[in-house]
């Protein structure tokens, strides 16, 4: 069972990951269809996965959260320091792909944008989306995020070179979108 709820949009909430959570988590990162859209490319075990709980998850620089509807898990979304002084921040977030296409991705990563900002108090927030993932790109521009770039044949996915599209927003865009 998920921990307390953190974040509560209008269908979802967001909670604190727990000790129970970590075969969801690892059973989901370790489908094909998941780990291919967040660039996995080795299989993660109980161990593996009790470690990033036991350094990361409870980490006070990395916020990891459950997306979860009325406590049914259906994903992770994370805010991740790019820099030593928290000017800029990356999110990701990976669902379960019985969720895909539903807006749940777009509500999460919209309630995590609007802490890193409010409450994190980040600058800028980028999201990396790997080639062929129109879901995950369709979250960022819904959301204001402009794309910034592509690295060229950057990552190794299901045996092929793929781009990376990167996406970016400043806290300023995020509170006062006309500018």
């Amino acid at each position: 069972m998920p921990g307390p709820t953190f974040l509560s949009g209008e269908r979802i909430e967001l909670r604190t990951v727990e000790e129970e959570d970590l075969d969801f988590l690892q059973a989901t990162v370790n489908d094909p269809a998941v780990r291919s859209t967040i660039g996995s490319r080795s299989p993660i075990n109980g161990q593996q996965e009790r470690e990033w709980y036991e350094e990361r998850a409870s980490d006070d620089d990395h916020t990891h959260l459950l997306v979860c509807r009325d406590g049914e898990l259906m994903g992770t979304v994370g805010l991740y320091p790019k820099d030593s002084i928290g000017v800029n921040a990356e999110i990701g977030i990976f669902l379960a792909e019985e969720f895909w296409g539903e807006g749940y991705g777009t509500e999460a990563s919209r309630l995590v944008t609007d802490y890193a900002f409010r409450e994190r108090r980040h600058h800028r927030v980028v999201a990396r989306v790997f080639e062929g993932n129109v879901g995950s790109a369709r979250i960022w521009e819904k959301l204001g995020f402009r794309h910034e770039g592509t690295h060229v044949e950057a990552e190794f996915v299901d045996g092929e070179y793929v781009d990376v599209e990167f996406y970016g927003l400043t806290e300023d865009e995020w509170f006062d979108p006309s500018e």
